[in-house]
């Protein structure tokens, strides 16, 4: 079983042929509303793949927040441990254009989720597998999961966006990072890598797939020569994936494997959780990948 601890966010998708210029209003090409939030995303990733994933969150008592609990339910996920908060529902607006997207986070009732409600749920946290976090929860919520998944001897897969300081004391706690790119020259500027730590990060590179250290050396993963058209979700799917992976005791390397490929199908659709692959689906382009 896995627990995710983190966001649901209602999605506000605007796609463009190009990103405005600052002060300029352009004419974009489409508009849609989807469910996401990376704590969502990321568990509904996992579930897709055939995991059992609980998700400790919270959303508002609004009408985005009735419709996005019997949404998580369709697909699996259990949203018992799903806070109801009298802020909104979060929010996220998303414009993508020249194959990428930019994204700005109204956290809402994200935001509400206290300690003391990591608590009242601390036996999910305990009887789980797995327990994957980010960083759309404040920083103290985030630090109980990780005090109370440490003390259980639970894996914890931390994927530190939106990016934030790492609190020192917190590296004993994770068993494996996950940032982009730039999470990544941000943690730099703040921590030095030691050989402990550095076993610790799994880079997310984009096209590049991602990188990750192997008894001191880095090794890369890259991913399959697909059409990219929205990439949105990807990294999410990426973290969900591995969860997804690692908890049914898969080495690592191969579940980086599979996690990359199941990023990777999710760029071939629009959207972040209806791209997300199934087990099936993955599984059929990776046994496609091995033939070619």
């Amino acid at each position: 079983m896995i627990t995710v601890v983190g966001s649901l966010n209602i999605d506000f998708i605007t796609m463009a042929d190009r990103y405005p210029k600052l002060g300029e209003t352009i004419i974009g090409e489409s508009f849609s509303q989807a469910y996401g939030g990376k704590g969502a995303n990321q568990a509904v990733a996992a579930a897709k793949l055939s995991s059992k994933v609980n998700l400790i969150g919270a959303v508002g008592q609004d009408t985005f927040g009735d419709e996005y609990l019997a949404y998580l339910e369709k697909q699996a996920v259990s949203t018992n441990n799903v806070e109801r908060v009298t802020h909104h529902t979060g929010t996220a607006s998303i414009t993508i254009a020249e194959e990428d997207n930019a994204i700005i986070v109204t956290p809402g009732a994200n935001y509400s989720l206290t300690p003391a409600d990591i608590d009242r749920h601390q036996d999910i946290i305990k009887q789980s597998t797995l327990v994957l976090i980010q960083l759309e929860v404040k920083n103290d919520t985030v630090e109980r999961a990780l005090e109370i998944a440490y003390e259980a001897g639970v894996p914890v897969i931390l994927n530190p966006a939106p990016y934030r300081t790492i609190p020192n004391h917190w590296w004993p706690m994770v068993t494996y990072f996950t940032p982009n790119e730039h999470e990544l020259a941000l943690m730099l500027k703040e921590t030095t890598l030691d050989d402990e730590k550095r076993q610790k990060i799994i880079t997310t590179r984009g096209d590049k797939g991602v990188t990750f250290y192997d008894e001191g050396e880095e090794v890369a993963i890259l991913p399959p020569k697909i059409h990219v058209v929205d990439t949105t979700g990807a990294g999410d799917t990426f973290n969900g994936a591995l969860a997804h992976f690692l908890a049914q005791d898969v080495p690592l390397k191969e579940a980086l494997k599979m996690a990359v490929y199941a990023a990777s199908m999710a760029t071939t659709k629009l959207g972040a959780q209806s791209a997300m692959p199934h087990l099936t689906e993955l599984q059929a382009m990776v046994d496609e990948s091995y033939v070619n």
